[in-house]
């Protein structure tokens, strides 16, 4: 196999690293001497290379080499190749295919290196992890200026080694002229900051907010020589934001190195001014946000009760307009129309923010798009604000409703205008969409009103990027309410104005820019297959403790993926289709006197153990599992359905047949 020149040489610079890595040379040398001074006689003053290469293998120098050197298979070739990988095939022991940064000579760069961390008391205790041993670990999340980066995962520990850079480019089309190289005063005009939230994950996957910093990079700008070093303090989320977790050695550093640098004055002036100018605008907003409170409560003396929400905290306990949780958002080629959009974001998982302590008062925190997203779950609030985001990027009128479902629980959900008036109410927890139909309550007894099957008690305010408004009809029941928002006296709006001066574009560095969504790294078909085989596994040793023998039947597994995939299709469209076809192939391999049951269940994780734990407590799949007979014949199959940020659709599906004795 010939190389073209350049490959060869870029294939010597890393076996040369490789060895220089592994200190061979160093190896070779105490060999050599050793094997001159044991096994060559006074008259034999030649050494062969046989004789040599030799003595390495012996001591297996040679072996530890070929171990360490992994050969990294060329993502082309696997595109090219689409035979189905066995499942004893495990993705996460690959080596990492490598890919070539292109850098833009005419492009400015920003590499920020993370040298390690300290401090990280929580964590003082804990133990040095053995090799192969699986521990919590630690992963950095980055975001600027529409660029996303992930650290590797590392050890949680009082000093957790981060040892990463990202070369993060600062220099822009839209900044003006494409081909002119940006320089430091026009850098000093980007007030995007980098957004980094570090994330924990346990050893069962479980994820947890640790911290999220905003970093402000422009200093390098006035660096000596364009370099500096940040000790950056992460403070904890939620009730904890006041209090430190760690903190991460920071280095930055300019891609091409500046000309000329910014004096520190300087930069320090453009802070301030930026500061005083966003505080000003909040303090206004703050000023009308007041006023228009009072003219809501002179309406009604009631409305002091209704859930009508103008501001919220983030994770770090920053009180922010609900608005700047709402931008319309474009996943590109990631998610094709609105009801997909809104599966995907029932399939990232629900989870309350944590309260210390009894009282079952629900802790406030409304997070960031980043935080939500590399965390890969969250509140009814964040799943409710990315829905609307996607829905407005997909051209539609939609908003965030706030208000209570059952027992006056206090719930978020979206809407969405249609041009004939049509509204829609869409469950961004499940995905499911309902028509609204009000309820006239002047009509005369005898007159049939349509029966509500939307889950949803009351509304206080809808809002979304652009508008605010306050329910003020008489009754804030949902099933009564008439969402004509053009009709001032039944929705209060707040001034388009005043939201813009607070929200993006209008509003300055306050408001994080949000991330755009990332391709999903999961092998759908690879980890159907691992959880498919580990499932078996499991429920041959249930049944083994129970004293029943298992047979599998491979055919009727196969038969049961049509099943699953029309399950996720209805989800996803509403619309069920290619049961006959399920239904006649079951038939046909089910003998006559046979009995056939199946049993499909839904998960949004891939931990194969606690989905068993979970199907085991349904009395109807305990009897598929559990099932004994005549001829018993046992079916799983997983189906596994990747959306974007790797977040998963699971479907599992049970089934057995047996021969009927009466």
């Amino acid at each position: 196999m010939s190389l073209p020149p350049e490959k060869a040489s870029e294939l010597k610079q890393i076996i040369h690293q490789q060895l220089l890595k592994m200190d061979v040379h160093g190896r070779i040398r105490e060999v050599l001497a050793e094997t001159i001074r044991a096994e060559l006689a006074p008259e034999h003053q030649q050494l062969s290379t046989e004789d040599l290469i030799k003595a390495l293998r012996q001591r297996g120098i040679i072996d530890d080499v070929m171990r360490e050197l992994k050969f990294v298979t060329d993502v082309n070739e696997k595109e090219r190749t689409s035979a189905p990988k066995p499942s004893t095939h495990f993705v996460d022991r690959e080596p990492p295919v490598l890919k070539k940064t292109n850098i833009d000579p005419t492009r400015r760069y920003l590499y920020l290196q993370v040298l390690g961390g300290k401090a990280f008391l929580e964590h003082l205790q804990e133990p040095e992890p053995l090799p192969g041993q699986v521990c919590s670990t630690f992963t950095l999340c980055l975001h600027f200026r529409n660029q996303r980066f992930r650290s590797k995962p590392v050890p949680c520990a009082c000093e957790p080694d981060f040892q990463d850079g990202f070369l993060l480019e600062v220099h822009k089309d839209s900044l003006g002229d494409g081909s002119k190289m940006v320089d430091a005063t026009t850098m000093l005009s980007i007030c995007d900051p980098v957004h980094m939230v570090l994330i924990k994950t346990d050893t069962f996957g479980e994820t947890t907010l640790v911290a999220s910093y905003f970093l402000e990079w422009r200093s390098v700008l006035a660096a000596e020589n364009g370099i500096t070093n940040v000790a950056v303090e992460l403070l904890g989320v939620g009730t904890e934001s006041k209090v430190s977790v760690g903190v991460l050695n920071i280095r930055l550093e300019m891609y091409p190195q500046l000309n000329k640098m910014l004096s520190p004055e300087i930069t320090s002036t453009q802070f301030t001014l930026e500061r005083q100018k966003t505080a000003e605008k909040e303090r206004l907003f703050l000023v009308y946000a007041k006023q228009w409170w009072r003219e809501y409560l002179q309406i009604r003396p009631t409305h002091n009760v209704r859930l009508v929400k103008i501001f919220a905290q983030d994770e770090n306990g920053v009180n922010r307009p609900v608005c700047s949780y709402v931008r319309p958002l474009r996943a590109g080629r990631l998610l094709d129309t609105p009801r997909q959009a809104a599966r995907f974001v029932s399939v990232l998982g629900y989870e309350r923010a944590p309260v210390i302590g009894g009282g079952g008062g629900k802790q406030e925190q409304w997070c960031t798009l980043l935080a939500f997203l590399c965390r890969n779950k969250g509140d009814c609030e964040d799943h409710s604000n990315l829905l609307c985001s996607l829905l407005l990027g997909f051209g539609l009128e939609a908003f965030v409703c706030v208000g209570t479902k059952a027992k006056g629980v206090p719930h978020t959900w979206v809407m969405t205008c249609g041009t004939d008036g049509t509204i829609t109410f869409w469950e961004s927890l499940t995905g499911h969409r309902y028509i609204h139909r009000p309820i006239n309550p002047d009509d005369p007894p005898l007159v049939e009103q349509p029966k509500p099957l939307y889950p949803y008690r009351t509304i206080g305010c809808v809002f979304n990027h652009q508008k605010f408004f306050g329910n003020c009809q008489p009754s804030d029941a949902v099933e009564v309410c008439v969402f004509d928002l053009h009709d001032e006296s039944k929705w209060k709006p707040m001034s388009g104005e005043a939201i813009k001066s607070v929200c993006p574009p209008g509003a300055t560095s306050s408001v994080p820019p949000f991330p755009p969504l990332c391709a999903s790294t999961v092998d759908a078909a690879v980890t159907s297959n691992e959880m498919e085989l580990q499932l078996r596994i499991l429920v041959s040793e249930h049944r083994k403790d129970l004293g029943f023998s298992t047979v599998w039947d491979d055919q009727l597994s196969y038969l049961l993926s049509p099943a699953l995939a029309a399950y996720e299709l209805e989800r996803t469209t509403g619309v069920s289709a290619g049961n006959e076809e399920f239904q006649d192939a079951i038939r046909r391999v089910v003998p006559d006197g046979h009995t056939f049951k199946g049993f499909p269940i839904h998960f949004v994780h891939r931990n194969a153990r606690r989905a068993f734990a979970t199907c085991l407590r349904s009395p109807f799949c305990e009897e598929i599992i559990c099932c004994r007979g005549d001829q018993v014949r046992l079916a799983v199959r997983v189906r596994v359905f990747a959306y974007p940020e790797s977040a998963c659709a699971v479907w599992i599906m049970f089934a057995c047949k047996y021969r009927s004795v009466l």
